[in-house]
């Protein structure tokens, strides 16, 4: 079924929004909308698995540990973060939606 990542999104997003799109032997697709939304404080991803991320919209800044300097995205940027590369999302736009599609595959794909 065709469906735009960009439309249904609820007006009100007091959280972040994330829906699995697929997902089928160790590979996770989601759609993450992001609305001003960030990391908790002192929070940080370190997961098993590898994650390639689009910016669809919006704009955002992540943080790698032990970086300085924060990773500014806007529509149309992708990175592949490696397994347990430790991350966090500092900042994501509050006057527009954020939209990611990321995509989680096992280390050794």
């Amino acid at each position: 079924m065709k469906r735009n990542l960009l439309n249904e999104i609820p007006d009100r997003l007091p959280g972040e929004l994330t829906e699995i799109l697929a997902e089928n032997r160790g590979v996770k697709i989601e759609r993450i909308v992001s609305r001003g939304h960030c990391s908790p404080p002192g929070f940080w991803y370190d997961q098993p698995e590898s994650e390639f991320v689009l910016l669809l919209s919006g704009a955002a800044r992540l943080l790698f540990d032990g970086d300085g300097e924060t990773v500014y995205l806007e529509p149309g940027d992708c990175l592949t973060i490696p397994p347990r590369r430790r991350h966090r999302v500092e900042w994501t736009d509050p006057a527009r939606d954020t939209v990611w599609l990321a995509v989680f595959f096992p280390a050794t794909a």
